[in-house]
């Protein structure tokens, strides 16, 4: 029976498939990018370099030998490929657990193509169960917490963390995300927020799905 880093692994694998020679890309974070990159390394794809979005999966490129190049080097990228904590059925997400949604939104928005990877325990119906991380301004963060409460949420610092833009996280549980892009403007406005980690505005254009019976495609619609 294949384990969830299975899935992970076999999503990673096909993703490959998407990416264009001679091109620049973008490269997320987290458990499922971790096995893309290894992927990539031993493929042999030609591709021009990668732009990341953590310190770790900075660390990770170097480590295979992938060239990273900076976002202002380049004139846009071909693909994005990330992971997700839930993408929906429209293929928006929840994304943040580890703690660079900030990079990824820049990154994401700079890219022509954005390919998520997921296993299926991140397929869902309807975002929220998984809390949202709102990346915040170190002063500001009880000011925010206050108007996270009138949203409906229920935040919570997330202790020890810092992102590698020097700012702090709250994870809100509780959130009514039947609307993913309101919500996701209507955090974005409060004064002290830097970004959240809803991506509505910049959905995935094509989830690579791994199950037990296999990897499929699954496309916005």
């Amino acid at each position: 029976m294949a384990t969830q880093d299975d899935l992970k692994r076999m999503a990673a694998h096909k993703a490959l498939e998407l990416v264009p020679h001679g091109e620049y890309i973008g490269v997320g974070t987290g458990s499922t990018v971790k096995y893309f990159i290894e992927a990539l390394a031993a493929s042999g794809k030609d591709i021009k370099g990668a732009v990341s979005t953590s310190s770790s999966t900075s660390a990770l490129l170097r480590q295979h030998g992938i060239a990273e190049v900076g976002l202002n080097e380049v004139n846009g990228l071909a693909l994005y490929v990330d992971g997700a904590d839930e993408i929906n059925h429209s293929l928006q997400m929840i994304k943040g657990g580890g703690g660079a949604l900030l990079n990824e939104k820049i990154v994401a928005s700079a890219s022509r193509q954005f390919v998520c990877i997921a296993d299926e325990s991140k397929y869902v119906a309807r975002l929220g169960k998984f809390p949202l991380p709102v990346e915040v301004i170190e002063h500001a963060r009880s000011l925010v917490s206050r108007q996270l409460l009138k949203l409906g949420g229920e935040p919570e610092l997330r202790i020890g963390v810092k992102t590698d833009n020097g700012h702090q996280i709250v994870d809100v549980s509780g959130l009514n995300l039947d609307q993913p892009m309101s919500m996701e403007d209507a955090i974005n406005h409060i004064p002290g927020v830097v970004e959240n980690g809803i991506f509505a505005r910049r959905p995935a254009d094509v989830l690579v799905l791994a199950r037990a019976g296999g990897v499929e495609l699954v496309y916005a619609k």
